[in-house]
């Protein structure tokens, strides 16, 4: 095991088993060594970043380079180091491992940025400092020029894949509910934007009253529950021409909190019709086919889908209070997974994308706060403390959350991020009130 992957292990901080790929002339063992991460973070990884952008491009390297930082130190796995003492780098030269090696940064990142009309490149390598080799192979990114912020958030995910094993998550999309206004006459409208609060674009207007936006497996289709017609009905709408398709349109039926299957095919849903609330599904090819999935006088909505599409867990009254229940696809063999201490409330349920794990509400006494708990119901933890979170979604890694706060004097919305951990918990930088969150597929 070399050095850095040493230091790796007593830094990580991701809770579970992780895997980390090295370069074929790194690695003694011909299949990938398997790192148990059980520890919390002491220090973040120092990584020292070397983005050069030549005569044309000098400004748009260090945006480049602001955003990448950005996004690794907002991972809290690493902190972007700036030596004084550091070897003359550039891109094209040999890395003076042993210069590198005399300051305390343990991963370095070169890159170079050139710009030739419209058309931006972006070509870059990772290096183990303390290995003294690289870490993978050189990659080159191509886009327009006004892609440069996803440029950058792919860079970062290179860095953050080769360095903790994890999948990436950065070059993704966060759909969310916008809301102003005062609370007697609030505003409510469907939005997305990157992952850290970049690009907001708004998908419906301010008459439209809107709920519940989830996104479609592909990323290309956000579903929102809409009070434009009085009664709440589900609408389909497509990003890139913001054009909303009715799913359901009956006057005398409540249809929300809507969710794709995986593979798209169907949408789980909540339909409330004479004071009764239950769990059904749509065929998306055909919504006038609809399927009701529970069947009782009981509140049962909120479903979310497993990742294999073989179960949904949803959220029911049926015990008395709010409890989480899995049951099969068809509706068969409901079993309920949270029983919850001192008698707490659980809902919003959110199945993690990898499948280990699932998110939820729970609301006490002193508030709600957001935890985690295998698809069994057992190892339940909090992740948050604070008195108003909830709806949690996952990152498309299913290590990160996303959530909404609603604390402060004015019990404003805002959007929070928290790692799997909870000891990373991050305010997104967004400068609208927010809630809702949903995120996205990473982008093709």
């Amino acid at each position: 095991m070399t050095g850095f992957l040493r230091k790796l292990v007593a830094l990580a901080t991701l809770g579970l088993a992780s895997f980390l790929t090295l370069p074929q002339n790194a690695a003694a063992q011909d299949e990938p060594l398997r790192i148990e991460i059980t520890e919390g973070v002491s220090r973040p990884m120092p990584v020292a970043l070397r983005i050069e952008g030549g005569p044309t491009a000098g400004d748009l390297a260090q945006d480049i380079a602001s955003v990448v930082a950005a996004d690794l130190r907002g991972t809290g796995l690493f902190e972007i180091a700036t030596p004084e003492d550091a070897p003359e780098t550039s891109f094209n030269a040999a890395i003076d491992y042993v210069g590198w090696k005399a300051t305390e940064v343990e991963a370095l990142v070169t890159a170079v940025i050139r710009i030739e009309e419209d058309a931006l490149s972006v070509r870059f390598r990772l290096f183990d400092v303390f290995a003294g080799q690289p870490l993978g192979d050189g990659i080159q990114f191509e886009a327009p020029r006004e892609g440069w912020r996803r440029m950058a958030h792919k860079l970062a995910d290179q860095v953050y894949t080769r360095l903790t094993g994890e999948a990436p998550y950065f070059d993704s999309r966060i759909a969310f509910i916008g809301e102003s206004g005062p609370a007697t006459r609030r505003i409510k409208r469907v939005g997305v934007m990157d992952y850290d609060g970049a690009g907001v674009k708004w998908l419906t207007g301010k008459d439209d009253l809107a709920l519940s936006p989830r996104f479609s497996p592909d990323g290309q289709t956000v579903l929102y529950t809409s009070f434009a017609a009085g009664m709440p009905q589900i609408m389909a709408l497509d990003i890139d021409t913001v054009d909303a398709t009715p799913l359901t349109n009956d006057p005398q039926a409540m249809s929300f909190a809507p969710r794709y299957s995986p593979d798209g095919r169907w949408i789980a849903f909540s339909r409330e019709t004479g004071g009764n609330t239950d769990i059904w599904i749509m065929d998306v090819s055909n919504p006038r086919f609809v399927k009701r999935l529970t069947n009782g006088p009981a509140i049962d909505t909120a479903p979310s889908w497993s990742p294999d599409g073989q179960r949904i867990v949803f959220e029911s009254d049926r015990s008395g209070n709010s409890q989480l229940y899995v049951m099969r696809a068809d509706g068969a063999e409901v079993t309920r997974i949270s029983f919850g201490n001192g008698g707490g409330g659980y809902g919003e349920p959110a199945w993690s994308p990898r499948g280990d794990r699932i998110a939820f509400t729970r609301s006490g006494k002193t508030g709600s706060a957001i935890g985690v708990m295998r698809p069994d119901g057992s190892g339940e933890r909090l992740l948050t403390e604070g008195e108003t979170d909830s709806g949690p979604s996952w990152a498309p890694n299913g290590r990160v959350l996303i959530f909404t706060r609603s604390g402060g004097e004015d019990a404003t919305p805002r959007l929070h991020s928290v790692d799997i951990t909870g000891r990373n918990m991050r305010p997104v930088a967004l400068n609208d009130a927010a809630s809702d969150p949903a995120w996205g597929p990473l982008l093709p």
